[in-house]
């Protein structure tokens, strides 16, 4: 592909890393929403320098940047290239001295778990919050970063092998996916929960907003297992007094100081990123979809790229 030009309030990043995702995987496949279409350079999410700026743009060559959504790798070309050319209003500059194989693994994980916690949810320190879907790359950060505004975190994860990394990002109670998942929740919160986020299924919003107290809130983040609608869904399933929102994210929803904050608490020891992989160059984008795939490694996939 040839570099692509800059338009005016557009910027040109030179890409050093990116995450890959689900949606990646689902775009491939050709089967994403009607805003995709073939042929699509993939990606929706990049850390790197700027390399260009368009008219209008305050913004200086050299500076490091993250970016997401805004149609990346959906309905423009998107991070799987040297370059990629964003909205100057989708590109966060960030100053920090962790290596390119860490950020890259942050901007979609950040945005999606920090948005959907703060705007979502408007989670409160003292507030106990539900994480269902610990062990997906936004699940983790969402117990952590939940653990770090001062909540109180109840994870799940369906792989009995996984109890212990959900502890170790934060969550203070673990609990299996199973059948019993329910009565697990009420006895470690009788009173009901304040929040939850759903990263599995719609099909479990019902049981998931059974154990909210009235005043909380449920908000919809994903569907790990594809199904992100209700067949005959009725209001009534929604209990008296209690809400159900979504989060589906901007990149505005990372402003500037949050990224900085989360990037002091990776620096100090204090925030826990999971990442699963880290794959060298473009070519091993595709063994970064199937390892992503195989779903052996709970965590992050990161494709990093050589700076010349």
């Amino acid at each position: 592909m040839p570099i692509p030009d800059v338009e005016p309030g557009r910027v040109r990043i030179r890409v050093r890393a990116f995450g890959v995702n689900e949606s990646e995987v689902t775009s491939r496949k050709g089967e994403s929403g009607p805003d995709f279409s073939f042929p699509r350079i993939l990606g929706i999410e990049a850390v790197g320098v700027v390399d260009a700026v368009g008219d209008g743009v305050d913004m200086v060559p050299g500076q490091k940047v993250a970016t997401m959504m805004g149609g990346l790798g959906r309905s423009i070309d998107g991070s799987y290239a040297q370059y990629t050319v964003v909205d100057a209003a989708n590109a966060i500059p960030f100053d920090t001295d962790l290596s390119w194989d860490v950020v890259g693994a942050l901007p979609e994980m950040l945005q999606t778990a920090h948005g959907s916690l703060t705007r979502g949810l408007r989670l409160q320190a003292g507030q106990h919050v539900l994480i269902h879907g610990g062990t997906s790359t936004v699940g983790l950060t969402a117990i952590a970063i939940a653990h770090q505004l001062g909540a109180t975190v109840t994870a799940t994860t369906r792989n009995p092998t996984r109890l212990d990394l959900l502890r170790q990002v934060g969550a203070d109670h673990a609990v299996l996916d199973d059948n019993n998942l329910t009565d697990a929740v009420r006895a470690i919160a009788p009173g009901g929960l304040d929040g939850a986020l759903e990263f599995v299924s719609a099909s479990a919003l019902p049981d998931t907003l059974s154990l909210i107290q009235p005043g909380g809130t449920v908000c919809f983040v994903g569907a790990l297992d594809g199904q992100w609608t209700i067949s005959e869904f009725s209001p009534f399933t929604i209990p008296t007094g209690v809400a159900l929102t979504s989060y589906a994210g901007d990149a505005d929803d990372l402003p500037v100081d949050a990224l900085s904050r989360y990037l002091r608490s990776i620096e100090a020891g204090t925030l826990d990123i999971v990442i699963a992989g880290v794959h060298e160059g473009l070519e091993k984008v595709a063994e970064a979809h199937h390892d992503l795939e195989s779903g052996h490694r709970p965590g992050k996939h990161v494709v990093t790229l050589p700076a010349n």
